[in-house]
């Protein structure tokens, strides 16, 4: 099939978000005159050169995250990172200079952020990164707002997107579609119910979490390094957030757990974040249409998830 969007609606989507961001910044009263966009994936990431301040505009969105559904979630990721800062966790904040709220313009809702040099020399270092999680963690405990239960697996995403896939057989062969659907029908009832997952997991402990793979989501700032992109805060386990990312990853989070006093991970809690990490791995090729690369960073994690055990061994082939 041939319904991807072109490079030249791909431009038009960048170019109509950077026009948001600066006419969304002039109004609450920034001065703004050498915008430049910084990253471009998910998201159109805008410096709003010279003020110091950085907009993230989500462009690559599942169907169902209308501008409420989204707001929701920027609303919660924005009382935690300025929850987490004046705490003195580092993290990036958001922006002092304008309200501490989404801003809707032009079909986008968008958020601001403090900008923050990059040290561009710095490689990142996976397994310290980890290790480093466990003090997020045990700074995230005394969070006091509310946040749902894995809302950041988007079980409604997962379910969509397998539904979608099954006229896309050019991005997932039948088998394969078929393998991730019923391997849904296992895990899906954990993702959607605290109580389920309570029954399954006896024992462990659910707590706030960043959501999104916060190892791989360190800024490394000239001034240090700093936790960034808490855009799927969520209640969880704290196996969450080092979903498949290996062993070394694990036992590197497991030291800083010990030097926090908490927990380390539950292997067979790990099993199930994996599981539920490859299918939404599976998802996102659902999104390829709306972003044609996606392909290339989610082909070697789906050819990985053929390989492991059926829904991580929580449920019969």
């Amino acid at each position: 099939m041939t319904d991807a969007l072109t490079q030249q609606h791909l431009a038009r989507r960048t170019s109509a978000a950077l026009d948001a961001a600066v006419a969304s910044g002039r109004e609450l009263g920034l001065t703004v005159t050498g915008a430049r966009v910084l990253h471009d994936l998910f998201s159109v990431v805008v410096h709003l050169a010279p003020a110091p301040v950085v907009v993230r505009v989500p462009t690559v969105l599942p169907r169902q995250a209308d501008l409420g559904f989204l707001a929701r979630r920027q609303r919660a990721e924005l009382d935690v990172t300025q929850w987490l800062a004046g705490q003195g966790v580092p993290v990036i904040p958001p922006s002092p200079l304008v309200p501490r709220e989404p801003v809707r313009r032009d079909g986008f809702s968008m958020t601001f952020w403090q900008f923050v040099e990059e040290d561009q020399g710095k490689e990142p270092d996976y397994e310290a990164n980890a290790e480093s999680v466990a003090d997020l963690h045990a700074a995230m405990r005394a969070y006091p707002g509310e946040l749902e239960f894995l809302s950041a697996a988007e079980p409604h995403f997962v379910t969509d997107s397998l539904a979608m896939l099954q006229e896309r057989p050019d991005l997932i062969d039948p088998a394969g579609l078929d393998r991730a659907r019923r391997e849904w029908q296992v895990l899906e009832p954990l993702v959607r119910s605290r109580a389920a997952f309570e029954n399954a997991f006896p024992g462990i402990d659910l707590q706030p979490v960043h959501g999104d793979s916060p190892p791989a989501n360190i800024f490394h700032g000239v001034g240090g390094n700093l936790y960034s992109d808490f855009e799927l805060v969520t209640l969880g386990p704290v196996e969450w957030d080092l979903a498949a990312l290996g062993p070394a990853c694990a036992s590197a989070y497991d030291r800083g757990a010990r030097r926090n006093g908490m927990r380390p991970l539950n292997e067979d809690v790990m099993a199930f974040v994996d599981a539920v990490g490859m299918l939404r791995a599976v998802s996102v090729l659902a999104l390829v249409p709306e972003l044609p690369v996606l392909l290339e960073y989610v082909r070697p994690a789906i050819d990985h998830w053929r390989t492991t055990p059926f829904a991580g061994g929580l449920g019969g082939a």
